[in-house]
């Protein structure tokens, strides 16, 4: 759990509260947090030791709903936008929780793979980045797509483009934001989200934090 800016998709440059559930079955072979794949009981830590750790590590804390918020007011952030992530955020019941938030104040993100169902409060922005054909076997559920607010869909070439408007033709109403995040800032990959979506007038979202140098 830190406070940053949010680097990417449509919330990009909002000062936010990050928190990151422990878990992901999904496999991504390129992801940058998987550290937070797995849940071991002996990886679980006191509050503080993971909050003040200085480098990425497997440890993770527990902690109720109601303790979350506490603790953000303990640690005196002042962002009032919280990004639910992880990790697989969607494998947990999120509902209490955002509602919680969103009675205090905060608005509340969820950023997930699709992989599944998303249980949240009704004004949760859903970002939904679709992750195709990954080594967990798991498939993109039609529930997950049609509830996002925004899709961040990673690209690394032509064939993930093919694959999202697959996954798109499969709803009755396109969500009105579709973002391209070229994977890793891969130039290639850069120069064709740039020319698809100025062909579909899609949205352009970079990682931005990787740019400035924050978490």
């Amino acid at each position: 759990m830190f406070e940053t800016i949010q680097g990417e998709g449509v919330y990009t440059g909002v000062p936010a509260v990050f928190v990151r559930l422990q878990g992901c079955p999904v496999g991504c072979p390129w992801c940058d947090t998987k550290h937070t794949w797995e849940l071991n009981e002996n990886m679980i830590d006191s509050v503080d030791a993971v909050i003040n750790k200085a480098a990425e590590s497997e440890r993770y804390f527990g902690i109720s709903e109601l303790g979350l918020l506490a603790l953000f007011e303990q640690q005196r952030y002042q962002a009032k936008h919280v990004v639910l992530t992880g990790g697989e955020p969607c494998m947990y019941d999120l509902t209490e929780l955002t509602e919680l938030l969103h009675e205090h104040g905060y608005t509340t993100q969820i950023e997930t793979s699709g992989a599944f169902e998303v249980r949240c409060a009704k004004d949760t922005w859903v970002t939904v980045s679709p992750k195709i054909n990954m080594k967990g076997g798991f498939d993109i559920l039609t529930s997950a797509l049609e509830r996002a607010n925004e899709i961040k869909h990673p690209i690394a070439m032509q064939k993930h483009i093919d694959e999202l408007d697959a996954l798109l033709s499969r709803l009755d109403a396109v969500p009105d934001i579709i973002c391209l995040q070229p994977i890793s800032q891969q130039p290639r990959a850069t120069e064709l989200a740039i020319k698809t979506c100025i062909e579909r007038n899609w949205r352009l979202s970079l990682q931005t934090h990787k740019y400035v140098g924050i978490a």
